[in-house]
């Protein structure tokens, strides 16, 4: 009875956090895409669905979800082969010393705020004017480029931030995931004759269903959600749109245009996306949590 008193105190207090912060404004978030919804108005007239009906209608909305689904696919894509190569490497370093190091150095972008770094690449490395990128265009005789103008290029240069600003937090559970694969199974493939690369996938990958699983699922959805760097880089959307993700779309839609029912109906699909994606991952990731 005491056990149950004492998980009770402890339990409640999450539950009443998760649902004042989580659920609830789930829902109301879900009630206002019902509305004509703007706090300055006294009045929000009720719409229904029309909100749903203009979204389906709306190029504006697919197209951002076409750039999301894009940056995604390609950013969790690297982020996982490069986090995934660079984890083996340092596993297969002799000092643990050294191992700390790299894993130190890789992880200080995570912890420097999006934004700060976000500018800094913005304005020292794309910049039209002194920029990195455009200083080495003139040294190869090239005319600089206003970066945000371009389509593809400029979402390339945010996957390619968004990967320096976020590998150091999946490095260091791969690492650990690789770290935790019994050894013994690759010391008996090493007798077998197998090569480091043939170890690597044949023994410990699948060894590290669990954490490759997980960083996949977590990353997809954080990835999802991805929004500091797209309103630095690409406030407007970019040329065309070419950049527009939903998060910028939802925030533009919201605090710029003060629609907030149809912003709240964008913010609905997206959780819809990210949780229909999330469930898709976790189906297809089942991993076996023994090495039995």
């Amino acid at each position: 009875m005491k056990n149950n008193k004492f998980v009770a105190m402890v339990l409640i207090p999450s539950f009443l956090f998760l649902f004042i912060f989580s659920i609830f404004p789930l829902f109301y978030g879900l009630g206002i895409s019902l509305f004509d919804y703007n706090p300055s108005n006294s009045v929000q007239p009720f719409l229904g669905l029309a909100n749903y009906k203009k979204m389906f209608q709306d190029e504006i909305f697919y197209k951002s979800v076409k750039n999301t689904l894009i940056f995604c696919i390609v950013a969790v894509t690297g982020n996982i082969v490069i986090t995934l190569f660079l984890a083996e490497i340092i596993s297969v370093l002799p000092s643990k010393g050294m191992k700390t190091f790299f894993r130190m150095i890789l992880f200080i972008p995570c912890i420097a705020p999006m934004v700060g770094t976000a500018l800094i690449w913005k304005y020292g490395i794309i910049g039209t004017r002194g920029g990195l990128l455009n200083e080495i265009l003139k040294a190869l005789g090239k005319a600089p480029k206003n970066w945000g103008l371009t389509t593809w290029q400029m979402m390339l240069i945010i996957i390619i931030f968004t990967l320096w600003a976020d590998i150091g937090y999946n490095v260091v559970l791969f690492t650990a995931g690789i770290e935790g694969v019994p050894g013994e199974f690759d010391e008996a493939a090493k007798i077998d004759g197998a090569g480091p690369v043939r170890r690597f996938l044949s023994i410990r990958l699948p060894l590290m269903g669990r954490t490759f699983a997980f960083v996949a699922i977590m990353t997809m959805a954080n990835y999802f959600q991805m929004f500091a760097q797209f309103r630095v880089f690409v406030p407007g959307g970019g040329q065309n749109d070419s950049a527009m993700v939903l998060t910028n779309y939802i925030y533009r839609t919201s605090f710029t245009q003060f629609n907030m029912g149809y912003a709240s109906c964008i913010a609905t699909a997206l959780f819809l996306i990210v949780f229909a994606v999330a469930m898709v991952q976790n189906r297809m990731m089942r991993a076996d949590w023994s090495y039995e």
